[in-house]
């Protein structure tokens, strides 16, 4: 997964910090965490997960021609047959080999983690510095203290800047990444509610992002989203000239749009420092992801019209406000996460897109969410039936907070149909789509709700194709 040769047995010893006298001339040619993939020559990490031990692939791993293995626990390899490294904890151990690759390499690390837009601002950002820098990136959801590392140990010894997307599912994990990634630009786009079941609340996920800016070294950069304007202020508790990105007047005017404008198809044009930039990625959080790279690529220098150019050329990520067609029905596919306030992004787009047309806001459960989950449930379902819509069904977690909304339902509300099951409820409002509408689809990522679309292709149209005419 690294150039060939970087590796060899006394980087390893360094890297994980173990003693030897038996120092050999052995080299790899990369650190691997999946026995089915491991290539000749390279390190295999046994990792140990809630449902796999990577202990038990090894010996697989050394038959797919492992040159060497990281493990916490013996195994049965023959004394002398491949070097063997005892360490601990082999995931430490994952991160400790990432950060070593990390400062041997001469490159800018920029570091994005918040609520939402992580993925759709690395998007931009890397599109913006492409033509000025060699860029290595997070690839799909690798954000865990697995996928970092990884990123890290897959950057070519070429790459001058690496933009990571950083996760955490619980407290304690952005201060791990942020050891082994060592950014030198940290950025926060936004806080809500999200992975709460862990993190407890608003006040422990801002806890938990925090832990980026606390873990930046002297003379980093840190930039944080204009919304919640509470999160502009805690950050500045921890770095005073944290760079406030956004729309707001509380926002730092020299990274501030003008004349935004919101098209027909959802998407937005604004102008930047003498550039206009046409968004193709629809909504107006949008904007505020395309300013945060904006202000990125400022940092490193990159020529205005030239980051203009690269954000202007983004299109939506699979499942990340994607849209479809399908016959006369416009589908909005927004099921890769879903947490209160990317709901709540979603569901105003729906209303003002295209103007004119039915809407229909098919929800799914919002996951993780903890002790609060029933309270957030009923909090963006109350705002959906506020909306300018025709109609909103409610499946898994939503449909059970129904009953309230029913209750409370007036004549300029949106029609409301709930059933547990997403696939239910689509036979239910069937008859209710005439084929000429504009349906979001969102929910969380285990919801799986784009199990519809083959209902939706069957009923509606033979094909899915994207707004720009690609196939999905």
């Amino acid at each position: 997964m690294t150039d060939l040769q970087f590796w060899n047995d006394t980087r390893i010893h360094e890297a994980l910090n173990l003693m030897s006298e038996n120092i050999t001339e052995t080299s790899f040619s990369g650190i691997s965490t999946d026995s089915r993939s491991v290539r000749e020559g390279e390190v295999f990490v046994a990792l140990i997960g809630g449902n796999f031990d990577g202990h038990d692939f090894v010996l697989s791993a050394v038959e797919q021609g492992a040159g060497g293995v990281v493990v916490s626990c013996s195994v049965n390899i023959e004394e002398g047959r491949i070097p063997v490294y005892h360490v601990e904890d082999t995931l430490e151990a994952l991160g400790n080999l990432a950060r070593y690759r990390r400062r041997e390499l001469d490159i800018t690390v920029v570091a994005i983690t918040g609520s939402s837009g992580k993925t759709g601002t690395k998007d931009l950002t890397q599109a913006a510095i492409e033509p000025c820098y060699e860029s290595h990136c997070t690839v799909g959801n690798q954000n865990n203290r697995i996928g970092v590392p990884l990123t890290l140990l897959s950057a070519p010894e070429n790459t001058q800047v690496v933009v990571l997307e950083i996760g955490t599912s619980e407290p304690g994990e952005i201060e791990v990444l942020t050891q082994i990634a060592e950014p030198h630009i940290g950025v926060v786009t936004t806080v809500s509610e999200s992975h709460t079941e862990k993190l407890g609340s608003l006040d422990g996920v801002m806890k938990e992002k925090m832990e980026l800016f606390r873990g930046l070294s002297a003379g980093a950069t840190a930039l944080v989203g204009g919304d919640p304007q509470i999160l502009s202020t805690k950050a500045k508790e921890v770095i005073k000239n944290t760079l406030v990105i956004g729309t707001g007047s509380h926002t730092d005017v020299s990274y501030r749009p003008s004349q935004i404008k919101m098209e027909e198809s959802g998407c937005c044009n604004f102008s930047w420092r003498g550039e206009r930039i046409a968004l193709q990625v629809p909504g107006m959080h949008s904007v505020q992801n395309a300013l945060m790279a904006l202000a990125i690529s400022d940092l490193l220098d990159v020529p205005v019209s030239t980051a203009a150019e690269g954000i202007s050329s983004v299109r939506a990520s699979e499942m990340r406000m994607e849209m479809m067609e399908m016959g006369g029905i416009t589908l909005i596919l927004d099921c890769y996460n879903a947490n209160p306030q990317s709901v709540k992004s979603a569901l105003d787009l729906l209303a003002v897109i295209k103007p004119g047309r039915p809407k229909i806001a098919f929800l799914g459960s919002m996951l993780e969410l903890g002790s609060n989950s029933d309270q957030l449930h009923r909090r963006v379902l109350s705002q959906a039936m506020l909306l300018d819509v025709d109609l909103v069904v409610a499946t898994g977690l939503f449909s059970l907070e129904s009953s309230v909304e029913k209750t409370k339902k007036n004549t300029k509300s949106p029609r409301l149909v709930s059933v547990l099951d997403p696939q239910k409820a689509y036979e239910k409002v069937r008859d209710q789509i005439r084929g000429d509408e504009v349906l979001l689809l969102k929910a969380s990522r285990g919801v799986n709700l784009e199990k519809l679309i083959p209902f939706f292709e069957a009923d509606f149209g033979t094909k899915g194709t994207s707004v720009d005419g690609g196939e999905s």
